[in-house]
């Protein structure tokens, strides 16, 4: 296929990503975004991948998402896992005390699979239950795994998937996997989800963005309107001081996020995180603690840091974390990781995740136009399936890394 001149509505994670991938393969590709620069605001304004916790977790979504999120999420850990091996040590320099440690290109510092943790203190042990069970869905995901793929390969990889449920850890087990676990009132329950994954978010947006060699980046620009094969741009200061201009491309993307109204009926569903430093506290994988009210992660960065967030509030409010989504936050996680208590606090975060009223990603496309959106909370999770389906029925080369089996291997924990 010839080179095209291809737009890019959107800067956000699937903007990067396209970007990346697009460019790498010969395109002019332009992307334009009304953040001011390619870093992380912190002001609510930016790209919700920013703030995003990097959890890849196709089985724990199961709790309320439907089987093929799940299919999709496998799909999109063997694109992460091509695409980290693929960038190696390529990654953007970060800022004490959140500086990663060297590593070596086979083990790239903003991708680990080492599986995940469901834990939940003693007395929340019914309500821990009632979502196991909503996890134990093989047959649903063994269908939406096998429909999701069309060669013989895949739909034999899909099958497999079926393998990966929660699997029930003793005390002992536990404390072989992550010794600084434990409730201040007692043992916790715990289960480990193997073959789930997590990401640095930060680190593989700055990575995606300089890793995309030769494309163009129009900060400060706001995108109107978006049809096919044209975007029009518009003055970021005041849109409507002044008609939208026309600029002519061979292929448009419009991955804009909330910025998407009112082309699609999208809504902001707002995630709040809280990044703490905390020297001598390790945690090897992602942990949800599961609670009859809310569910609260706790994940692991580089450089003796970790994030602690909930999963969604139905707000479009934009502003700063409050003091009760802060207490409780915290105290949540303080509860099953005592060792945080002389944890600092870096920063907290909040942004909007685009949702659709049916909370399902919406995937478009036709000649001179892609269209994707509604990632809501599956964001990371999604994006790399998302895109290559996309590229793929426009004729495009897709993403690096095959459909594959979920890695169920666990780390060591040291």
């Amino acid at each position: 296929m010839r080179n095209m001149k291809i737009g890019i509505a959107g800067a956000g994670l699937l903007g990067r990503l396209l970007a990346w991938h697009l460019s790498r393969q010969g395109h002019e590709v332009h992307v334009f975004d009304p953040a001011p620069h390619a870093r992380p605001t912190h002001d609510g304004q930016g790209a919700a991948g920013f703030t995003a916790a990097g959890m890849l977790s196709p089985l724990a979504e199961l709790e309320t998402a439907e089987p093929d999120v799940a299919a999709r999420g496998w799909h999109s850990i063997a694109h992460w896992r091509a695409i980290a091996a693929d960038m190696g040590d390529n990654i953007a320099p970060r800022t004490p005390p959140c500086t990663p440690p060297r590593t070596s290109p086979r083990t790239p510092p903003h991708f680990a699979q080492h599986g995940s943790l469901m834990v939940a203190h003693g007395p929340d042990l019914g309500a821990a239950r009632r979502v196991l069970s909503r996890l134990d869905r093989p047959q649903a995901l063994l269908a939406a795994g096998s429909a999701a793929h069309h060669d013989a390969q895949a739909r034999a990889q899909a099958r497999a998937q079926v393998n990966a449920q929660p699997q029930a850890l003793s005390p002992e087990q536990l404390r072989a996997l992550e010794p600084e676990l434990h409730g201040s009132g007692g043992p916790l329950h715990a289960w480990l989800l193997p073959g789930e994954a997590h990401i640095d978010t930060v680190a593989m947006m700055q990575a995606l963005h300089d890793g995309a060699p030769g494309a163009r980046w129009h900060w400060g620009t706001r995108v109107q309107q978006v049809t096919p094969g044209c975007l029009w741009l518009a003055p970021l200061a005041d849109p409507s001081a002044a008609p939208a201009a026309a600029h002519a491309f061979d292929l448009v993307c419009d991955v804009r996020g909330v910025g998407a109204r009112p082309t699609l009926p999208v809504r902001g569903v707002r995630g709040e995180v809280v990044w703490l430093h905390a020297p001598g506290v390790r945690l090897h994988r992602p942990v949800r603690l599961l609670h009859p009210r809310h569910r609260i992660y706790i994940v692991p960065r580089p450089g003796e840091c970790l994030l602690v967030g909930a999963s969604e509030l139905e707000t479009e409010d934009r502003g700063p974390v409050t003091l009760r989504s802060a207490v409780e936050l915290m105290a949540a996680a303080h509860s099953i990781l005592p060792a945080l208590a002389e944890a600092r606090i870096l920063r907290l975060d909040a942004n909007l995740r685009p949702a659709l009223p049916d909370h399902r990603p919406h995937i478009h496309t036709e000649p001179g136009l892609m269209r994707l959106n509604g990632l809501y909370r599956h964001g990371w999770l999604l994006a790399p399936s998302l895109a290559d389906e996309a590229l793929r029925a426009l004729a495009l080369p897709g993403l690096p890394g095959l459909p594959g089996l979920p890695d169920t291997s666990i780390a060591p924990s040291a």
